[in-house]
């Protein structure tokens, strides 16, 4: 009986095979780098003011609370204020 190989294990090729793993594991990590382009940048503002858009409210009920509460007043709503109103409003419009 002749036996030429053990297993079919060769000592030296696993010992080469680690070596060549080590060195890829080493030139990968020194190269690896992401760049994030202007465009996408601008984009994930955009998104990320939309996102805070959306979860402001579109009519701030304190003021306008605040608002009811003055009106309710008389001496509030005098000619001046009216008038100061009006003209905010007008021009508002560009008139």
């Amino acid at each position: 009986m002749m036996i030429d190989k053990l297993g079919g294990i060769n000592p030296l090729n696993s010992i080469q095979n680690t070596q060549r793993a080590k060195q890829t594991q080493s030139a990968k990590s020194d190269s690896d780098s992401i760049s994030v382009s202007a465009e996408a940048k601008k984009m994930a503002e955009a998104y990320y003011l939309k996102e805070v858009a959306d979860e402001t409210p579109d009519i701030r009920t304190d003021l306008v609370n605040q608002i009811k509460e003055k009106i309710k007043d008389p001496s509030y709503l005098n000619p001046e204020r009216i008038a100061s109103a009006a003209d905010g409003i007008m021009a508002s419009y560009g008139l």
